[in-house]
This record gives structure tokens, sequence and C-alpha cells, in this order.
């Protein structure tokens, strides 16, 4: 149910009388506040210069994926480091991926695989802090928190909270990810979750011309207020409202549902990981700027080929029918397709049969966004252990993202200390696919 409060509350502030908030159901921690409607991406629109609508899904292998079986098959190294469940050819000349994926092989003309994507950081926590955020974090295996905020909370606060057309999220998450968040960004910018009840308190449960009539109730209110606002606030507050209204009077609610799309294309991409993936693109179609999904099971410290034969023919079909649906609407350009975890695996398998987590060399993929499709980027070395060309880091995979959403590279916004500080610092656009 959409329970939308409508309660007008007020108190004194500097002997002024005003009021202080419009609340929208649970929408989650601060999904719609005030400060989304002063972002960058607005000032950037009333300025006259060119804001990008364009997308990116996020796809997170938790616990680390292997880059050998899956982007990196290794086929001419030693049994020890080649990937343990053979190779699939590409269209791609030369280029072959782990067996397990070969919708993605058929595809890899609309794909890049990066083969030097390297960090510092082997554990869980601290690999998805540095590639969620560009920045390392040592403390957060030990109870640390995250110190940084993730890539799609800078999104959410350059471009705002709520995309000013559909009332879509800027940022969704679709699972929970580690260091997701926005820390010191604020809570306005955190993503979207529309698990349990949020997505329910989108929906609608009063006639459209109820609505209406308490848009004119709240409309009178405000003129009788104006007379004593001095600060401009009850104008930034009309604007919020609109905001809101827009939110489940558009289009955001039906993206979510499923039961909205083309019976064939829900079939093509399948069950679970695939519904998800589905539901990622209506989003963006939506509106949506920043698209998490989580699809965990890569901490795969033993038995390697049977836990891959297990989860990746779910991940290889949502991802070929994702990049073909996108294709096939002409969407490409508009959306970009990252795929990554937090680290890769060790290039020799243990006496388990499986591998252990290595950030020296780990595992991306990505299609779309109007960048230079069908190529490797990069080169790893001969055992798949370390990059053998310049390695890229996670603020190069922070930059490209900036580049495709149109993020100023040069970004800044006040940290806790009261000091404004550049959201990426050293990173560079992969010049391969720019």
């Amino acid at each position: 149910m959409f329970n939308l409060l409508m309660d007008r509350r007020y108190r004194d502030c500097e002997g002024t009388t005003r009021r202080e908030f419009l609340k929208i159901g649970a929408l989650g921690a601060g999904a719609l506040t005030l400060p989304g409607l002063l972002s960058a991406r607005a000032q950037a629109a009333a300025a006259g210069r060119p804001v990008k609508n364009t997308s990116v899904v996020w796809v997170w292998l938790g616990g680390g994926p292997t880059h050998i079986e899956t982007f990196d098959p290794k086929m001419d190294a030693p049994v020890e480091y080649r990937s343990v469940t053979g190779a699939v050819a590409t269209r791609l000349p030369g280029v072959s991926l782990g067996a397990t994926f070969p919708k993605m092989a058929a595809l890899a003309d609309k794909m890049a695989f990066v083969r030097s994507f390297a960090h510092t950081n082997s554990g869980h926590g601290g690999g998805t802090h540095f590639v969620m955020t560009g920045y390392d974090n040592r403390a957060i295996d030990n109870g640390g928190q995250p110190t940084r905020p993730s890539i799609g909370a800078i999104v959410a606060r350059v471009r705002g909270a709520n995309n000013p057309d559909s009332g879509m999220p800027t940022y969704v998450r679709l699972g929970r990810i580690g260091s997701d968040g926005p820390v010191f960004l604020g809570t306005a910018y955190a993503p979207f979750d529309p698990s349990g009840q949020a997505l329910k308190n989108m929906t609608l449960a009063v006639p459209e011309k109820r609505l209406g009539d308490r848009r004119m109730l709240l409309a009178s209110l405000d003129r009788m207020n104006s007379a004593v606002d001095r600060s401009g606030l009850m104008e930034g507050l009309d604007r919020f409202e609109e905001q809101a209204f827009s939110l489940v009077l558009g289009g955001a609610p039906t993206a979510f549902d499923l039961s909205r799309e083309n019976p064939k294309v829900v079939a093509q991409y399948g069950k679970g990981f695939g519904e998800q993936m589905l539901r990622a693109r209506r989003l963006c179609e939506a509106g949506c700027g920043f698209v998490t999904l989580s699809y965990g099971g890569w901490d795969m410290h033993a038995q390697i080929k049977p836990a891959l034969d297990r989860r990746s023919p779910e991940l290889d079909r949502g991802i070929a029918a994702f990049i073909d649906d996108v294709q096939q609407r002409g969407l490409s350009d508009n959306i970009l397709l990252v795929i990554t975890g937090e680290f890769g695996r060790t290039p020799k398998v243990n006496r388990n049969a499986g591998r252990d987590h290595w950030a020296p060399l780990s595992t991306l993929a990505l299609a779309g966004g109007g960048l230079k499709m069908g190529q490797v980027v990069g080169e790893s070395a001969a055992k798949a252990d370390v990059p053998k060309t310049k390695p890229i880091r996670p603020q190069d995979l922070m930059a490209t993202v900036f580049h495709v959403l149109g993020v100023d590279p040069h970004t800044q916004f006040v940290n806790p200390a009261g000091r404004p500080v550049y959201m990426l610092e050293d990173g560079q656009p992969i010049s391969a696919l720019v």
C-alpha cells in the first residue's frame, strides 16, 4: 500500500513557522530528501551544460570469482594453472572464455574482457570496499566501517536522489553488497532497496483524484505560509513534494513489475538472476542511473569445477539475455554493464581442488555504454598471477563509469572533517575502451 502520510508538521525555527517535511511511506533510508533537488545534475541543466541520461548495471559476483575460469582460461599454461573447466571459443580471433560460459562467448563481440584488472586487498570486506569505492580500507575486515561513498551513491549525489522526469530512484540495489552506501554523502543517497515493504509502499492505495485533491490542499497551505517564510525553504520543499508525487504517479513502481513485460522476454532471461537482470533493464529504461545486482557464491576454496558447473549457467544465461535484449532495444550505448567481484582467485589450484583469494589479478568484463566492445583489454602473465601489461586499477574502472555517466572526474564533496575531497583522485578511463 502506498502509505502517503500528508500530515503537515510545523516547528518554530528562528521565529518562523515552517513545514518540516513530507513523509512518503517507507521508501528506505532517505531515498527521497530535499538535498536530491539541489544536485549537480540540476545545476548543470540550469547552466545549459549537457546532461547524460546513461545508466550502469553493476553485477557483483560476491565471494571473489575466479578470473581464470571466467574470462582468462590460460589453456597453454601448466595444468595446475589453466582453467579446470576448459575453454570455449568466442567470435574474437584467438580469444576464449571459461567453458561454463558458452552464451557469453557467443556474444563476445559485444563485450570487453579486462585481463589486467588488479588491486592490493585480498580480504572480502577490504576488496569489496576497494572495488565499490575506488579506495582501499585495511580496517574493514577487522570490524572497521566504510570510509568512502560507493560509486552508485556518488552518482545519486551528482544527479539527484530521483530522476526528475519519472521519479525513479537514481540508485537502486537488487541485493545487498558491502560498502555500497553513501557514507558521508548522507542517507539521501543510499541505494533504494525494493525488497520487503519498500516496493509495496510505492503502490497507490487511493485514486489519483484523491491524490490531486491532497496536492491542492498542500498548495493552499503553502500559500498561507508563504508570507512568513523568509528563507526560500518553502519553494524547495514544494519541488520535493512534486518529486514525491511523480515517484508514484510516474513509471517507477511498474518498472519493478515483471508481469508488465513480454512473456517471451521473461522466458529468455530465465529465473533467479535472469529475472533481476530483466528488472535492471526495466529500471534503466525508467530513468534509474545506477543499478547493482548481487549474485554471490563465488568463494570457491574447494572443488571449484563442480561449484562452477552449478553457479555459472544462471549467470551466463542472464548476462547473454541482457546484452541481446538491450541491443535489440537500441539501448547498448545508453547502458553500461559491469561484471566484477572483490578479487580473483589464486592462479594455482590448491590441495582441495579449489582456488583461494587473490587481489593481484581480478575479474572484470564490460558491455555497452557507448564504449569500444569486441576486444580483450590488457594481458595477464603466463600463469595468470599478475598483469603483464599496465594494471587497470579500481579507480580506472571508476573513471570509466564516470565517463559513461557524464560525471565530472574532478567532482568534490565535503567530508566529515568539513574539507572538500575529490571522489576520484588518480584514475583514468580505460583508454582502450573510450
